[in-house]
């Protein structure tokens, strides 16, 4: 027992660095989000994220949004569990056949006026699963996308870049 308490204190940390943008730079485009937010809706962001059958990668980017270091509620933003309670939906990945029917059932469940936001190049053109059995096509071909987040995956801060743009161009 003691050997292995040795080698645990004595090896370095498993885990990775922390990620390389400034934390500084991180919370001006968090403050610059929240302000522009609330500037068109009098009040927070609720969003609702829909899987739509991707490999989990823009999932992952998405949920360090909430993380510790991005803690993106500060700034405005929070996801909700029901999309009724939502003003965005953010959906990743091509819209498979099996996610096709939920996808619709979530858009219309959604209060309008509501804006969809596709996450990551899957969800804009299919990405790898193109040409798959499975695939149904591409989130615009389902729902209408007011905007499109292109990456593989796309990054917890071109996430909020996007959506900053997207706010503050906006007429809601």
């Amino acid at each position: 027992m003691q050997k292995f308490l040795l080698q645990g204190l004595l090896r370095r940390a498993l885990t990775e660095s922390p990620p390389k943008p400034e934390a500084a730079s991180v919370a001006e485009l968090g403050y610059t989000l929240g302000r522009a937010i609330r500037q068109k809706l009098g009040r927070s962001l609720s969003i609702r994220e829909v899987d739509a059958g991707s490999c989990n990668g823009c999932e992952l980017e998405i949920h360090a949004l909430n993380n510790a270091y991005y803690d993106i509620e500060r700034f405005g933003l929070r996801f909700v569990a029901s999309p009724r309670h939502a003003d965005a939906l953010i959906v990743t990945g091509p819209v498979t056949k099996n996610m096709r029917e939920a996808l619709e059932r979530t858009y219309a469940a959604t209060p309008d006026p509501k804006w969809v936001i596709a996450v990551g190049d899957c969800a804009f053109g299919c990405g790898v699963f193109a040409e798959s059995y499975a695939c149904v096509g591409s989130v615009a071909a389902v729902v209408p996308v007011d905007l499109h987040i292109r990456g593989c995956p796309p990054d917890p801060v071109t996430l909020l870049k996007g959506l900053i743009g997207f706010v503050e161009a906006t007429n809601r």
